[in-house]
């Protein structure tokens, strides 16, 4: 099954996220595309992020992005 536009914007915004340290996050504004706050809030609902507009990636969402980050590298760079 190929991902959703939905996923995909998820998957987007998981990479957003800073990957260098645990104490950086990202604040989804509420005049952000809303396609976006949509994204975070689902995240949210799904335990990846702490706060329905961003936060910080949990602990499933900092797995989630190591692996989004290797699939992306290995798409972009092969």
């Amino acid at each position: 099954m190929p991902f959703t536009q939905e996923l995909n914007e998820e998957l987007n915004l998981i990479l957003k996220f800073p990957h260098k340290s645990l104490m950086q996050g990202l604040k989804i504004h509420h005049d952000a595309d809303p396609s976006m706050v949509a994204a975070a809030q689902r995240l949210f609902s799904k335990g990846i992020v702490s706060q329905p507009d961003g936060g910080y990636l949990t602990n499933l969402g900092h797995d989630l992005a190591e692996h989004a980050k290797v699939i992306q590298t290995a798409l972009t760079h092969g």
